[in-house]
């Protein structure tokens, strides 16, 4: 049986001082609650967010490549396809967020919750995920390709036709997920926590024929 895991939360002073988002050359926030408003890269290089609170937040644009959030939340906010790639990602929360076809592929994520959250076709190719769990989240078509997993926990979520090929399930329990059919390797399968219903449905993915 594997053993249960804490995802650490973000470490916030009590009530942090809301500010209105202006872009700043070097990029840097920390400290404070952006609220009601649109975020946009426009020509910062890079974007660091240090003990940050983001409510009805819209992240306009998609590039937002190298972002580095530490001790984050995200309340209610829209990061459609925003572009995250090679971000770092840290004790952050999203919860009941818009996230369809975000891309946080090359990131590392490490004790990271995503609540409520619609992310269907979102994309964390060739990442690193370390301590993050996904509760009551959409995540039909979305693509973990290649990932390097290190304990990884799916609440009550949706993930039909989702692709986890040459990413290790090792300890992973699906057994409350939903899915029809997932994109997933033998190799992917090893050690991962399946319903006996379920593991029918893969042996006939992984083309077993299944004698009544």
């Amino acid at each position: 049986m594997v053993k249960p895991f804490k995802v650490s939360p973000p470490k916030i002073i009590n009530n942090p001082q809301e500010e209105e988002f202006q872009p700043m050359e070097r990029g840097y926030y920390d400290n404070c609650t952006f609220k009601d408003c649109v975020i946009t890269r426009e020509d910062m290089d890079r974007m660091v967010f240090d003990q940050v609170v983001f409510n009805r937040v819209t992240f306009e644009g998609t590039d937002f490549t190298d972002i580095q959030l530490t001790d984050c939340i995200f309340n209610h906010c829209d990061l459609s396809n925003a572009d995250l790639s090679k971000g770092s990602i840290h004790r952050v929360e999203f919860k009941q967020s818009r996230m369809i076809g975000l891309t946080i592929a090359e990131s590392t994520l490490e004790n990271v919750l995503f609540d409520n959250c619609q992310m269907n076709l979102s994309a964390f190719g060739y990442s690193k995920l370390k301590q993050v769990r996904f509760s009551e989240c959409q995540l039909k078509n979305s693509d973990f390709y290649e990932c390097k997993i290190q304990k990884l926990d799916l609440q009550n979520c949706v993930i039909d036709e989702a692709n986890f090929t040459n990413s290790k399930l090792t300890g992973v329990d699906l057994t409350t997920c939903r899915f029809d059919r997932l994109q997933v390797s033998l190799e992917s399968l090893q050690g991962c926590i399946v319903s006996a219903e379920q593991a029918l449905g893969f042996a006939r993915i992984l083309g077993l024929e299944i004698k009544e």
